[in-house]
């Protein structure tokens, strides 16, 4: 029962941890609809599809997160009540799969900001440099996130890990 306890409170947690990409990806696009409507300077205009595309993917991948996760919460009790060693091992293996995941996803996102940086550092037009700034923001609050996330799962994979002796037994 402690392995269905841990499961649940991991998946509880990113099921909170998912409702920061669809708060921002909302600010995202008041602040597309603020530029709209409020905009007047060529940078000020050029900023209105950025932030609406920023906008638009963080939600995309919130409310995606947001789904899986919910549904998940509810799974795990008729998995763990129908094999809990089966329960137990499809956990370790998601947990260790997800952890090889994020260690790509820490690696591609600052080349990305970088690659956005140096756009915004050799480019005057102001489309670009709204592109380059919205994008170095989209992918510095997917850090934070991911990197709380990447946090919450390697505890949980570690406390997986020392659940092993007492399912075996």
């Amino acid at each position: 029962m402690k392995l269905l306890k841990l499961a649940t409170e991991w998946a509880k947690a990113e099921v909170f941890s998912t409702r920061f990409f669809i708060v921002i990806g909302i600010v995202f696009l008041i602040a597309s609809i603020g530029f709209w409507q409020l905009g007047k300077t060529d940078l000020a205009k050029a900023y209105i599809i950025p932030t609406l595309v920023a906008g638009l993917l963080l939600m995309t991948i919130g409310l995606g997160l947001f789904y899986t996760n919910k549904s998940r919460v509810k799974q795990f009790e008729k998995e763990y009540n129908n094999d809990v060693p089966a329960f137990y091992q499809s956990e370790i293996d998601r947990s260790e799969s997800t952890l090889k995941e994020y260690k790509v996803v820490f690696k591609v996102i600052p080349i990305l900001i970088i690659l956005a940086a140096l756009l915004l550092i050799f480019t005057n037009s102001p489309t670009w440099r709204a592109i380059s700034i919205t994008t170095i923001a989209m992918l510095i609050i997917i850090l934070i996130v991911d990197g709380t996330a990447h946090a919450r799962i390697e505890d949980y994979h570690k406390e997986l890990k020392m659940m092993d002796i007492e399912i075996k037994q």
